[in-house]
């Protein structure tokens, strides 16, 4: 007589077949719609006035859910803690309530815009892989406003930013197997990394604080040129380090395990672009051009990493880089799919 499933037995089974199943991908992709929807109509605005807060509670446990259920943590849990932290924002309606579950979404959006992306072979996917980040992380800017926080954009901005790089870099600790997984070219590659967007966050506090006349002004005229004739100003924090560590490291995913800690650069980024609509002094049509001028000079700045590295790993010519594209197989799991 054989042995009868326990009942944890059973609900382990039903969990593996509710996972290996499509439905829980497509009720999060009708939620994830349903909540743009609601943001797109309180921008326009069209509907009632709840629309832009129950669309930013939606995204918020939507994102929540998926970051958790990407990087092997009880999505179910997450999912509807943020639920109920951003309700109890929405409904008690405080200031620093409102502001706080702002800064979570969009803390959250920037880290699962790194996570989301997948090892790219070629540049053309790398290309989609940050493309994809910025997207994701553009929905998170959409629920940030949508919490209506009242703000210091430059506290904001720091906080948002410190708390996107510090879990992308929590979670790249799990996946790269610790320190140990970094190697010789991994530590040379985060030293790089962290002092870029050290002197970045340094040059721009102390241009803000204590830079001269002379300098400021001429940077202004730069800035004020661009925003005349291009109708807005790449932000260097998306354009120098952001964009070109995640095309770079996704380049890398595909062939080295350390391509993940460059990636978490890349939520510098991402956070950029969560975090993007929340000043009030910068138009949506600003912001957006802003975006895609960074985007551009970013791709621009990892195509020229990639040919570096693959000009000093020997891979010069064209049909070098074809057997080199031909066995980077490093395998990862698919985007759907936990990565613990």
């Amino acid at each position: 007589m054989t042995d009868r499933p326990t009942l944890a037995e059973r609900w382990d089974r039903r969990v593996a077949a509710l996972a290996a199943s499509r439905l829980p991908l497509g009720t999060w992709s009708v939620l994830v719609l349903a909540g743009v929807a609601a943001l797109v109509c309180a921008m326009v605005p069209v509907g009632p006035d709840w629309l832009g807060a129950a669309g930013a509670v939606v995204i918020a446990s939507a994102y929540s859910w998926a970051l958790a259920a990407r990087t092997g943590g009880r999505a179910v849990v997450f999912g509807t803690l943020a639920a109920l932290i951003g309700t109890a924002a929405v409904v008690i309606d405080l200031d620093e309530l409102r502001t706080g579950a702002a800064v979570l979404t969009c803390s959250v959006s920037a880290v699962l815009g790194v996570m989301a992306t997948k090892p790219a072979v070629t540049f053309l996917r790398t290309v989609r892989e940050c493309v994809i980040a910025v997207l994701i992380a553009g929905v998170g800017a959409l629920a940030t406003v949508g919490f209506e926080p009242a703000i210091a954009v430059t506290r904001f901005e720091y906080a948002t930013l410190g708390l996107a790089v510090v879990g992308a870099f929590a979670v790249v600790f799990r996946l790269g197997a610790g320190l140990h997984g970094l190697g010789r070219r991994g530590l040379v590659i985060v030293v790089i990394g962290g002092l870029v967007l050290a002197l970045l966050l340094a040059y721009a506090e102390l241009l803000r604080r204590y830079g001269t006349n002379d300098l400021v002004s001429s940077l202004l005229d730069l800035v004020r040129w661009s925003r005349d004739h291009l109708g807005a100003f790449p932000r260097p924090i998306v354009a120098i380090l952001g964009i070109p560590a995640l095309a770079y490291g996704c380049h890398m995913r595909a062939r080295r395990r350390q391509g993940w800690w460059v990636c978490a650069f890349g939520a510098a980024a991402t956070a950029a672009v969560a975090s993007s609509l929340a000043n009030p002094t910068i138009s949506r049509t600003e912001s957006l051009l802003s975006l895609v001028y960074g985007l551009l000079i970013g791709l621009v700045l990892g195509f020229v990493l990639i040919r570096l590295d693959l000009f000093f790993t020997g891979s010069r010519g064209r049909r070098s880089r074809g057997a080199e594209e031909a066995a980077a197989l490093r395998p990862e799991p698919p985007r759907t799919a936990p990565l613990l």
